[in-house]
């Protein structure tokens, strides 16, 4: 199965589902399954899944010294030494580190599914965001709506003292997820201190849908606001259709990219096209400099006035949007300069097409490198704001940083409207200049500045 164009950093959607104050689902347990060669006729052997990945490199990687090595060199290194799967997954990490690309990587089954979760907008689990506090407690950051843990009344800022009667002390929040998890339809009971009361809610574990855009709003009578935290769900342009459609009377947009790690090719291709009625988005140039541009589609939802945010954790499918908005003279950014991934991987999995599970998991892969519409590559450069706005570390203890962000704790308790967001506060500021007309002042564009 070859997937979706994905350009998201890996690493950070890991640790936005697995980390501090991830969203927890159900756990997909990998066992060692023993597969003679062909044994059966859905499965591969260890050495045919080490052959399959080396062939896909081979055949697909978008650099074509791979990192000035002679690639053959491995593609029979290892077929007296793999027994087992874990031997393939072993000598594949191995392979694919001579790259020296930590975007092309092995996903192990576990991940893999997590990866598949993502793209499908759905987890199973009671539908909790949760975190370590400063006096190390567990602590709930926020239930997710229209999950088994909001409806059952479970509230931000609750402590999770006992999973299924087991002390959270001295837990990290791997161990209370491990906990957490489970199958559909069982059980999980929480011990909560809430008002220094003990209450323990039972909660039913179900699939539920991650949203993609996690807030859209009016600021006021003038603006609306959109914020964005991913582009790796298949639902992430619908839900922004639908954002934009709620905020329709809304003079200007304020596109929040902030900390968003990327996704799908195209959901950034598909959310740039409701901006523009002309221009390219991205081109992509392949291992033999083969450019392929992509157009708009010139069927814009939205002709409004915008200013997107950005900052270092805006990257990949974030990057391309912000790219092609920019050059086509479509946004204004605001913020500080982005990630820099200019790369594109594929998603690949190493079980034969019709194979009941997922056991060897899968591996991404960089196939190609992208330019914005100016033909900028970003890739370890980042794109640049137009009017920056750098958040110093006091900044934020003094919680004029992102407003989701508390440096108190892991429950947050601001919000948009209340300005105190520095490069929030400056993006308002820009677009309602844009929106009566008027020039930015000189000194908003041509050194960093601070509301």
């Amino acid at each position: 199965m070859h997937w979706k164009q994905l350009l998201t950093v890996p690493l950070l959607i890991s640790a936005s589902l697995c980390g501090s104050g991830g969203l927890y689902g159900q756990e997909t347990k990998s066992t060692e399954v023993p597969i003679t060669p062909r044994s059966k006729a859905n499965f591969l052997s260890p050495v045919e899944v080490y052959d399959k990945v080396w062939n896909l490199i081979k055949d697909d990687y978008y650099e074509s010294t791979y990192n000035g090595q002679n690639w053959a060199r491995w593609q029979h290194r290892y077929d007296d030494k793999i027994k087992t799967q874990a031997d393939a997954h072993l000598a594949i990490c191995t392979m694919l580190a001579s790259l020296g690309d930590r975007y092309t990587r092995y996903l192990d089954p576990e991940a893999f599914d997590e990866e598949k979760q993502q793209i499908k907008a759905k987890l199973c689990g009671i539908g909790v965001q949760i975190g370590i506090d400063k006096n190390k407690r567990v602590i709930v950051v926020a239930p997710i709506e229209d999950t088994p843990a909001f409806r059952a009344g479970i509230l931000a800022a609750d402590e999770i003292s006992a999973i299924d009667g087991k002390s959270t002390r001295g837990f990290g929040v791997d161990d209370a997820a491990k906990l957490i998890r489970g199958e559909v339809n069982t059980k999980v009971a929480l011990t909560l201190v809430r008002d220094k009361k003990t209450l323990t809610i039972p909660v039913t574990r179900a699939e539920f849908h991650l949203k993609a855009v996690q807030t859209a709003k009016m600021l006021d009578s003038e603006v609306g606001y959109i914020r964005l935290s991913s582009f790796i769900s298949e639902k992430a342009t619908e839900e922004v259709k639908e954002a934009l459609t709620k905020l329709a009377s809304a003079r200007g947009i304020i596109f929040d990219l902030r900390d968003n790690p990327g996704g799908l090719l195209t959901n950034a291709i598909d959310v740039s096209s409701m901006f523009l009625d002309r221009g390219n988005i991205v081109s992509t140039v392949d291992r033999d400099g083969y450019k392929i541009p992509t157009a708009a589609d010139c069927k814009p939802v939205s002709h409004q006035p915008m200013v997107i945010l950005i900052n270092k954790g805006s990257a990949s499918a974030s990057e391309i949007t912000s790219g092609a908005l920019h050059d086509n003279g479509r946004a204004i950014l605001v913020g500080s300069s982005t990630f820099g991934k200019g790369l594109v991987q594929s998603i690949n999995k190493l079980d034969p097409k019709g194979a009941d599970s997922d056991a060897n998991g899968g591996v991404n892969i960089t196939i190609a490198r992208y330019l914005t519409p100016a033909d900028v590559d970003i890739n370890k450069k980042g794109i640049g704001p137009d009017v920056k706005v750098e958040v110093t570390e006091k900044d934020i203890k003094e919680h004029k940083g992102p407003w989701w962000e508390d440096p108190d704790g892991p429950v947050a308790k601001r919000s948009p409207e209340d300005f105190k967001d520095l490069q929030l506060k400056t993006a308002l500021q820009v677009l309602k200049k844009k929106i009566d007309g008027e020039q930015l002042p000189v000194a908003m564009r041509t050194q960093a500045y601070k509301p």
